[in-house]
């Protein structure tokens, strides 16, 4: 290869693998330096220069003028030193240039392993770094194979993985798809990055609305807080620091625009978008939609809430399978302890409110979340209520 054949494919590398010329020249540096020892059996003298420009790199071994020549690799005889230069003396250093066609097979074969090293150990950092600034984003990635019960997802320069408790239940994913996944952690390996993504935490729906809502995206909206069950349901807080801006319609869009292009990215799980409030009791109201909800007597010291709903609004209140409740406490971060207006009556815990409703469902249920969605049994809350 001559000097343009090279300085052609340091550029092409440079290009396409974003590896600076520096760092290539450096490595192509280091393998002639690793040939001359393979070579000469020692390379302590040896001096590479190359022109960054040009290509032009020349081999240099720098040898002590001498009387009796016992080393002839570092040490070169005044008579041999006066043919190259007449004013060299005995003590002077002589730098010689050596061909690197006269190395050998095994020394070149060596110094062409150290550069393809090195350029996959800079590919490697490169990709690393990239996908590193990526992490906690959401990026499109293609679907490529069953790994026994996780996903190789490819996401252009690098393979990641989501695993099986990364995946949301009841989604199916065939080789060539096209999906979204939120990037949870990067790790530097000797294989290359190591990339762990997910299809179930709750900031790819932050992030997918982050995309879908310019509004979002630049911050006159903000998601206050965001809870979530995969494949299910989703709830979200949004507030306005524009009063001009309603932020849950900027979510909505136009005849549901928004949210449904992201319900559909998420393979129709539910979303529900309230309006974040300073006010607990508020919050928590927004937080049981599409609940209605007569009273909320919330306890920010305890975080703890009593809320009061119609008899035949209690089932909804609570959700299938406590759904509805659970999502509302992780939401709002208190602890929920619902009831129905009769029951709240016979309770004593709610008696100065008429009964403006009619054709009320009679229901005997009472369930209690806690932020963390875990549910209590109603004794439970009593002997926690009794300070045990």
């Amino acid at each position: 290869m001559n000097n343009n054949e090279l300085l052609e494919a340091l550029t092409i590398l440079e290009k396409e693998k974003n590896i600076s010329k520096d760092t290539l020249l450096e490595a192509i540096s280091s393998s002639l330096l690793i040939a001359c020892k393979n070579h000469f059996g020692k390379a302590d003298n040896a001096i590479v220069h190359i022109d960054p420009d040009t290509c032009e790199y020349q081999v240099l071994l720098a040898k002590t003028v001498v009387d009796d020549v016992l080393d002839p690799i570092e040490e070169i005889s005044l008579e041999d030193a006066h043919a190259i230069d007449g004013s060299f003396k005995l003590g002077d250093t002589v730098n010689i240039p050596v061909q690197s066609k006269e190395f050998g097979r095994i020394a070149t074969s060596s110094a062409k392993n150290v550069i393809l090293q090195k350029i996959r150990e800079e590919e490697r950092k490169v990709i690393y770094g990239e996908f590193y600034d990526k992490e906690h984003q959401i990026v499109t990635g293609i679907v490529q194979r069953y790994i026994g019960k996780n996903i190789s997802v490819n996401l252009g320069k690098a393979d990641a993985i989501l695993n099986e408790n990364e995946q949301i239940k009841g989604e199916t994913y065939k080789p060539t798809d096209r999906i979204k996944v939120y990037i949870l952690e990067v790790k530097d390996t000797s294989k290359g990055p190591r990339i762990r993504v997910s299809r179930t935490h709750p900031e790819l729906v932050k992030r997918l609305f982050e995309e879908e809502v310019a509004e979002v995206r630049d911050g006159v909206v903000e998601i206050k807080s965001i809870a979530r069950e995969a494949g299910n349901r989703t709830k979200i807080a949004v507030w306005s620091n524009n009063e001009d801006v309603d932020p849950v319609g900027a979510c909505v869009g136009m005849n549901g625009s928004r949210v449904n292009a992201i319900v559909n990215e998420l393979g129709n799980e539910k979303i529900d978008i309230i309006n974040w409030s300073d006010n607990p009791a508020m919050l928590i109201e927004n937080a049981l939609s599409p609940a209605k909800v007569i009273s909320v007597i919330a306890d920010s010291e305890e975080k703890t809430a009593k809320v009061v709903v119609p008899d035949y609004q209690l089932s909804l209140a609570i959700g299938k399978e406590g759904q509805n409740a659970r999502l509302a406490a992780r939401l709002t971060g208190y602890k929920i302890d619902i009831k129905s207006e009769t029951q709240a009556r016979e309770a004593g815990d709610f008696m100065d409110y008429e009964n403006d409703y009619d054709d009320y469902d009679d229901y005997d249920e009472e369930e209690y979340y806690d932020e963390n969605g875990e549910y209590y049994e109603e004794s439970e809350v009593d002997s926690a209520d009794d300070g045990e």
